[in-house]
């Protein structure tokens, strides 16, 4: 018989509340970056940088971690109390006890003692100070936090249920602490003036100059201010994304079978690749020396020109990198639509057009709505294709990038810019929110439906045809040029075919000792899979957690709490890694220059793209069936394993294909944040192109698509598809 709420209710807090007593008397409170973990816990009992929280706090002069196991006390009592709000308001009290004492004293007390200027002439000097919360904190904080949702729960929020309420509190604590302290670290910047004063003339003089909103390109100037070129190359971009990913969605779900198969590969190919390979190959067909050019000059006498450089250029290019995200997210909406309210409006003599524009269409508009979002926001952050074929069409990216590492360094410049494009975020988000609405979009019920999806209507799948096709095509006309520079000798000079610049990066050798991995490039490669392979399964976890929170759950501070799962999308690469070095250099949170801070930058930089395609797949999916669980006695972490995540698979897989290959695959953000331990595939790809080695940085990137390819497969493989039991249309 299952156990009654009340009784998992205690199972799960006395567990959390052992782990932190035991986090705090055995193991190390702080992070000793020199050591490793073993060597730390070892040191536990004794060592002054080493020791537990309790070791701590009575040998080494750090009083004010008592606050961690008096909140802990608390909520043993607590949790011996009857069930009620007494109960509740014990847990909440000792949980906000401890956490504010420990957290209070980690942000005011450095290495070196007081962090704020007159802390000591008000508190006196410190005899000891204290570096960045290791693992023991870091349990000590969590088992608090968990006891902070009991007692939330019992006071009578989230249903009273714990589950939902650590779900809840855990996920905007992490966003709180990867998400919004770095963002606002970052943005402070644009308050502060050369002498480090706030100062809101000079945030008022940075927002309103002519570069960031003038108008000249209206009249008789060459140029409009750097703001309207994000926003219109976003709205571009957006619209672009969403209907070709939209398009192909269709035709792969509803086209004819044998294509199917070919275009879920090939619309995927883009997002297994390093972002300067897209414009690369671009650039061989349509850069000044490209093939585009070269025919029409032997043609028609038409000179080279870099025309392809700028808008034009760079829309076509982040169409080209951002379609698959938006037809990962669509495919899986696709799929969900009921054949049988198709059915019902075909039995109405409703003709197979009007079926698809009244029924079908809106039922994709959760996805439709989503993929915009995540194409928009995606186009403002990028970097990497406005680096390479943006030429003299400034965004936002661009001009935050050069004002943190040119020859200027204007910290507030840049702040200010990266102000701008999360109001932008910001307003398109809300406005996303007002297009869905409260309407219902439930198409996943627990009634069996044998129905079979409708053909595409005629003038759809003619559309579907002209417009998806040509693009596959251009996909592999791109990726040839790209690929074929890792086997030739020298582009542009010697086209000899080769094998040298494979070998260089991964020659393999037998020595005294055995298999030797003497390419350059091994290293790189092996530290870039463990890390992204850590960070896929933690990022899709957390996304499809926090989307179901979204779909399924009303609190308080919801919209702020979604817009948080989305914010870091909304700042360019650059400028969060540049705001994870400002927040995680220095204590409480001392993590630059490990692989730690690396994972954690993949996992929040990737994580809009989990939530949006669950909500997307949640809002298709009846709430009927989390009732009929709940009502046979289930609990909510049991429905939600057993119920909702199967079928979720289409969100699973786009979130564990996008975090792995985008982690791989990602530059910007994480340039700042590596050091010779833990170089990664793209910056050893970097430093080859600055040494003027292509063929090597070539292939390299050939390998990494192979590699991502059979990655992809694997996790398509072990996730599997959603079976919703409805028949298949021969076609």
């Amino acid at each position: 018989m299952n156990p009654g709420p009340v009784h998992r209710f205690r199972r799960a807090l006395a567990s959390w509340l052992a782990l932190g007593a035991a986090a705090f008397c055995l193991l190390p409170w702080y992070f000793p970056q020199e050591l490793t973990l073993l060597q730390a816990v070892a040191g536990a009992f004794d060592g002054h940088d080493t020791a537990s929280g309790l070791v701590q706090a009575a040998r080494h002069g750090r009083p004010w971690l008592w606050s961690a196991p008096l909140g802990l006390a608390l909520g043993v009592v607590g949790w011996r109390a009857p069930a009620g709000r007494r109960q509740g308001a014990l847990l909440l009290g000792g949980a906000l006890l401890g956490l504010s004492g420990v957290l209070g004293a980690a942000f005011a007390i450095g290495a070196r003692g007081w962090s704020f200027a007159g802390a000591t002439s008000l508190f006196g000097e410190l005899t000891a100070g204290q570096p960045g919360i290791g693992v023991g904190g870091a349990l000590v904080l969590l088992a608090l936090l968990i006891q902070l949702a009991a007692g939330v729960a019992r006071l009578g929020a989230f249903r009273g249920d714990l589950f939902i309420a650590g779900a809840v509190v855990l996920s905007a604590a992490l966003l709180a602490l990867f998400v919004a302290l770095p963002v606002a670290r970052a943005l402070a910047g644009a308050f502060l003036d050369d002498a480090g004063q706030p100062s809101v003339a000079i945030l008022l003089e940075r927002l309103g100059s002519e570069r960031l909103w003038g108008l000249a390109c209206l009249g008789a100037g060459a140029r409009c201010g750097v703001a309207w070129n994000t926003l219109f190359l976003a709205l571009l971009t957006a619209t672009g994304t969403t209907i070709l990913g939209a398009l192909i969605a269709l035709l792969a779900e509803r086209g004819p079978r044998r294509l199917s198969r070919p275009l879920n590969g090939l619309a995927l190919l883009p997002i297994i690749t390093p972002p300067f390979v897209v414009g690369l190959g671009l650039i061989l067909l349509f850069g000044r020396a490209g093939l585009v050019n070269q025919a029409l000059e032997w043609a028609f006498g038409i000179t080279p020109s870099r025309w392809f450089y700028g808008l034009f250029g760079l829309w076509l290019a982040q169409l080209f990198a951002f379609t698959p995200i938006a037809f990962m997210i669509l495919r899986g909406v696709v799929q969900g639509i009921s054949p049988a309210m198709e059915e019902a409006a075909q039995t109405l003599r409703a003709s197979r057009t009007r079926t698809f524009l009244t029924v079908t269409l809106p039922l994709m508009k959760p996805g439709l709505a989503n993929a915009f979002l995540i194409g928009f926001i995606e186009s403002m952050a990028d970097f990497g294709n406005p680096i390479i074929v943006g030429g003299q069409f400034s965004v936002l990216s661009t001009d935050i990038f050069f004002a943190i590492v040119g020859a200027q360094y204007d910290q507030g410049r840049a702040a200010s810019l990266a102000l701008v494009l999360t109001l932008f975020a910001l307003t398109v988000f809300f406005a996303q929110q007002r297009v869905i609405g409260r309407a219902g979009y439930a198409t996943v019920s627990g009634k069996g439906d044998a129905g079979l999806p409708i053909p595409l209507p005629d003038p759809v799948r003619r559309l579907c045809l002209a417009l998806a096709l040509p693009w596959i095509g251009f996909t592999l006309v791109v990726y040839a040029f790209a690929i074929a520079g890792g086997f030739v000798r020298t582009w542009g000079r010697d086209y000899t075919p080769t094998l040298a610049h494979f070998a260089t990066a991964f020659d393999v050798q037998w020595g005294e000792f055995g298999l030797v991995w003497a390419g350059t490039a091994w290293n790189s490669l092996f530290t870039t899979v463990k890390l992204a392979a850590i960070a896929a399964p933690l990022c899709a976890t957390l996304g499809l957690l926090i989307a179901w929170l979204l779909a399924r759950t009303r609190f308080a501070g919801q919209r702020s709490f979604e817009f948080g799962a989305l914010l870091s999308f909304a700042i360019p690469g650059t400028v969060l890694g540049v705001s994870y070095i400002l927040a995680f250099n220095v204590p409480p949170f001392e993590l630059t220059g490990t692989a730690l801070i690396i994972v954690l930058c993949f996992v929040f930089r990737n994580l809009p793209v989990g939530v949006r395609a669950g909500t997307a797949s949640l809002q298709q999916i009846d709430k009927s069936l989390d009732e009929a669980s709940m009502m046979l006695r289930a609990g909510t972490a049991t429905t939600l394993r057993r119920i909702v995540l199967p079928l979720l698979k289409p969100a699973l897989v786009a979130a564990l294909i996008y975090s792995f290959v985008r982690s791989m695959t990602t530059v910007s953000a994480v340039v700042f944040l590596v050091t010779a331990q833990t170089e990664l595939a793209t910056t050893y790809i970097i430093g080859r192109v600055g040494n003027g080695d292509y063929g090597v940085a070539l292939a390299y990137c050939t390998a990494l698509i192979v590699l991502m390819s059979l990655a992809t497969l694997l996790i398509q493989g072990l996730v599997g598809e959603r079976s919703l039991g409805r028949r298949v249309a021969l076609r």
